[in-house]
């Protein structure tokens, strides 16, 4: 399998995948700077100019990590872009990529091979988000470099298939860069997706119950508190499958074992296609991993155990 440059000689094969209002500067910077990519949606930074002082802050503190500690470099680190055409910031916030010549361009919802002609112009690499193999070989076949397989029981946004079938398919045409996504939360899981062919472990929801998430208390401890029985798979919130933490949706007066179905026409990542509640301020997305997250830390401590476990379950298979 290749696997690019730039992401070799990680601590651990893990990428922090990119949290919705969750992931911000103060997140990126510690998954970094704690050796695993760390990544941002675009569309936190609001309003747009703001994202050029983000970039500005995490190239300038990063820059300035690796000077200090040559013998041990921060991790690259990505801009996730939503393609679908309700984002209409799309082409300003790849111009401002551009200028900071952000490294990993995640791209979701819409493959386009001119926004991964535009990321390799700058030397950047683009890994695109896919639920199943259709999509997968569209997204290879229009530029991009590598794909996150995001299967069921993945935080947010998540496929229905599991991690052992779509990595299979995947793996059958494509020898790129794979990360996978669903449920992954101890290092032991992370060395399973290796095990089963993927190059790295996506992982999400145990980074919203850090000290550096912008998440709400209440959300964190939900983090902390919930089991995957506590998670529902619903099209609601924004005309797209996703799993939520069942106490958000309690909370916001809707009962989550009879909720109406969703409308991928009015898809809209601030609201609710109508609904009051929105997701993701009050209706929480989170993946059935959380039962391993049992308490709220520092990225670097979260980081550190990860790679104790990663360790464990490698010394346990004599690796």
């Amino acid at each position: 399998m290749t696997v690019p440059a730039i992401l070799k000689n990680l601590r651990l094969p893990v990428i922090g995948s990119p949290l919705f209002i969750i992931s911000g500067p103060e997140l990126v910077i510690a998954q970094c700077k704690a050796g695993i990519v760390g990544s941002f949606p675009a569309l936190n930074a609001r309003p747009q100019a703001m994202l050029d002082e983000w970039l500005h802050r995490i190239t300038e503190e990063l820059s300035a990590h690796n000077r200090a500690n040559p013998d041990r470099p921060a991790a690259p680190f990505a801009v996730n872009q939503i393609v679908h055409k309700s984002n209409d910031r799309l082409e300003s916030d790849l111009e401002t990529c551009a200028k900071w010549q952000v490294p990993i361009v995640i791209t979701s919802l819409g493959a386009r091979e001119d926004l991964n002609t535009a990321v390799h112009g700058w030397g950047g690499i683009t890994l695109h988000d896919v639920i199943d193999d259709r999509f997968a070989r569209k997204a290879i076949e229009k530029g991009a470099d590598g794909l996150i397989a995001v299967a069921a029981g993945a935080g947010g946004h998540a496929g229905r298939l599991s991690p052992f079938a779509i990595v299979q398919e995947i793996r059958q045409w494509f020898d790129g860069p794979l990360a996978l996504s669903g449920s992954i939360a101890t290092g032991d899981a992370v060395l399973a997706a290796q095990a089963m062919g993927a190059d790295f472990g996506y992982i999400g929801s145990p980074f919203i119950a850090t000290t550096e998430a912008n998440a709400d208390q209440a959300y964190k401890d939900g983090i902390v508190a919930g089991r995957a029985s506590d998670i529902v798979y619903s099209n609601l919130f924004t005309g797209v499958h996703g799993n939520y933490l069942r106490a958000s949706i309690v909370a916001a007066g809707m009962d989550p074992d009879a909720l109406p179905e969703g409308d991928l026409k009015t898809m809209d990542f601030g609201g609710g296609n109508g609904s009051k509640p929105k997701a993701w301020r009050d209706i929480w997305g989170s993946g059935q991993g959380i039962g391993a997250v049992t308490e709220i830390e520092t990225v670097a401590l979260r980081v550190d155990r990860l790679e104790r476990e990663y360790r464990a379950a490698r010394a346990r298979l004599a690796l």
